[in-house]
């Protein structure tokens, strides 16, 4: 048995809040039916620490089920203990961290949960994550599970953050060339989803003839603690730079700072405005460099390449 990559399939995933001290429900105080799941919780990770497979069983109701992530039915405390007795059996020191998203309560005695779970093992492999739904539902004072539904996650994404750019996935050339750029050079740019979609690659050439004049490769990302839209761009010649993004609209406004090889500090307001979905176009300004102002650039057409 592979220790994180299959413990999932026999591993249900509970209950509210396993982390000690965390809260259930973040900006809410805790109800005593809360604070009482909040207790199971922490009685349930130690007895999984303690690899306790009769103890845990408790938790369920008698004819509790769990559903792993492949549709396998586990029903009934004598088929979970059983269940837990393989998976210490195979595995030790496993560590359990859950991610509560939402915990209601439908009646005074019933509750569900959703989640994420992270199992990880000892030997450092890689953590095995899965989402979940428990229903709890309170029996002789005591908040038991009388189901629990997993199903597989990928892992954390800020796609929710980003796909407001994902028009832009795909190869784009020049239609217009920015002024003063030789006759006959040609920009290309590509976007591309980074494994995971927590970032969009892009890769800039500026051709002429047969040289590459310019290259850069920029990472888009989301900014967690400032809650935006950031981008960290760096050049073949050693520059580099960062940036903001901001919709207005259908526009997307990208301030940027910039410091080219020659280490002079460039600032400037990108807007990228589509068009359609194979056309859209980009205008620099509110240009300086070391402070010394530059005039607005003329709108670039880019095409996507078919």
């Amino acid at each position: 048995m592979k220790t994180c990559q299959t413990v999932h399939s026999i591993l249900p995933l509970v209950l509210a809040c396993a982390l000690p001290g965390g809260s259930i429900l973040q900006g809410a105080e805790p109800d005593a039916r809360q604070a009482a799941i909040h207790q199971t919780a922490e009685a349930f990770v130690a007895a999984f620490h303690k690899g306790d497979a009769k103890a845990l069983a408790a938790f369920w109701t008698p004819d509790g089920d769990y559903i792993d992530e492949t549709g396998r039915t586990i029903k009934g405390r004598e088929a979970i203990e059983q269940t837990y007795a393989e998976l210490f059996a195979a595995n030790k020191g496993m560590t359990l961290r859950i991610e509560v998203a939402d915990l209601k309560f439908p009646t005074p005695d019933t509750a569900i949960e959703d989640g994420t779970s992270v199992v990880m093992a000892p030997d450092g492999s890689a953590p095995s994550r899965a989402r979940y739904t428990n229903v709890f539902v309170k029996s002789d004072g005591k908040w038991l599970l009388a189901s629990v539904r997993e199903s597989a996650d990928p892992g954390p994404s800020n796609y929710e953050f980003l796909r407001g750019l994902e028009w832009a996935i795909g190869e784009w050339i020049d239609e217009t060339p920015a002024a003063g750029t030789p006759a006959g050079e040609v920009g290309h740019v590509s976007f591309t989803w980074a494994p995971g979609q927590n970032f969009i690659i892009s890769t800039r050439t500026a051709d002429f003839k047969d040289h590459c004049l310019l290259q850069s490769t920029q990472w888009v990302g989301w900014d967690a603690a400032a809650k935006q839209i950031r981008s960290w761009s760096f050049l073949a010649d050693g520059g580099f730079s960062q940036s903001t993004w901001t919709r207005d609209g259908d526009k997307w406004i990208i301030k940027s700072e910039s410091v080219i090889a020659d280490g002079a500090k460039v600032v400037s307001t990108n807007i990228v405005t589509p068009v359609d979905a194979g056309t859209f176009t980009w205008q620099a300004k509110e240009q300086s460099v070391n402070g010394q102002a530059l005039p607005d650039s003329k709108p670039v057409t880019m095409k996507r390449v078919k």
